[in-house]
């Protein structure tokens, strides 16, 4: 099983359990028949080196990840079909980042209580503080492990693209369900086509944006987006339309290359509603259109 396969949100309910549970069991045995036991040097020392090692960890990780991150928007600024793949996978990090930054901060502050209260009277308190400190230091130190693995897995964008066409396409992967993905390019490349040039009076503004440093090239989501919100298509169609990209952009970068006919048949209907939104004749069915990736 890849890790990208596995759901943030398992992972985060996974982690969660684990420390509650190891926390409560860890403490159980502690109080019955302890493995060690610490004077109050060993745990000043061991508590204290504990924060601090978990700290540099994650700062360290921080880093190399936002320099990992500067590198995929650079992708997606190079390569608009890319945006909503990478968009996928850094949404992916940052759920993974925002739990280990919890347990770092939880067990920072579990490693101080330890401190405060290691001269207090109550051993039942000390001793449950001590045990949930270091199952979240251990857990905090796998949690930063699997990450790291994470992100340098191989093909995650490619991953991402499947998940994205599973979420729109749900049912590509059926076979008699399986429609014609040179229908599905061919009506694609019409649909981009219009986007052109019911788009060419915004011609001065979308070369603006072409040598904004932001946008190496407007992308087929922003001229939809324009049409939409100059009025000139309703919003249920700039849905479809952006499906209909998103779908095709995950197709060419990792996706199966192939597509549902239930897909087909909206492209088509997708295709007509905006020849009739923009008052574009159609043509005959039987004019070639070429189709491409």
């Amino acid at each position: 099983m890849r890790l990208h396969s596995i759901s943030s949100t398992a992972v985060a309910l996974s982690t969660a359990t684990a420390l509650i549970t190891i926390s409560i069991l860890s403490t159980i045995v502690a109080l019955s028949n302890a493995w060690f036991v610490l004077n109050e040097n060993q745990i000043m020392y061991l508590y204290s080196t504990s924060a601090q090692v978990i700290a540099a960890v994650y700062g360290l990780t921080l880093t190399g990840y936002l320099f990992f991150r500067s590198e995929l928007l650079r992708e997606a600024r190079n390569d608009e079909t890319r945006a909503v793949s990478i968009e996928k996978v850094e949404g992916r990090y940052l759920k993974q980042l925002v739990v280990i930054t919890l347990l770092v901060g939880l067990t920072i502050i579990l490693t101080n209580l330890v401190i405060v209260q290691e001269g207090a009277k109550s051993t039942l308190l000390l001793t449950a503080l001590m045990n949930t400190a270091q199952t979240s230091f251990a857990i905090s130190f796998a949690a930063i492990s699997i990450f790291v693995l994470d992100v340098v897995t191989p093909h995650n964008v490619e991953a991402a693209s499947q998940a994205i066409q599973n979420e729109i396409d749900p049912g590509h992967s059926l076979q008699d369900t399986e429609g014609s993905l040179e229908n599905f390019l061919r009506t694609y490349n019409e649909i981009e086509r219009i986007l052109v040039e019911a788009t060419g009076s915004l011609k001065p503004f979308i070369e603006a944006l072409e040598w904004s440093p932001k946008y190496k090239r407007t992308s087929n989501t922003r001229l939809a987006e324009m049409l939409w919100r100059g009025r000139k298509i309703k919003h249920h169609l700039f849905a479809q339309l952006k499906d209909l990209i998103t779908l095709r952009n995950a197709i060419i970068h990792g996706a199966e290359p192939v597509v549902s006919r239930e897909m087909v048949d909206k492209s088509q209907a997708v295709l007509l509603e905006l020849r009739e939104a923009l008052q574009i004749p159609t043509f005959s069915e039987n004019a070639e259109t070429p189709y491409y990736l």
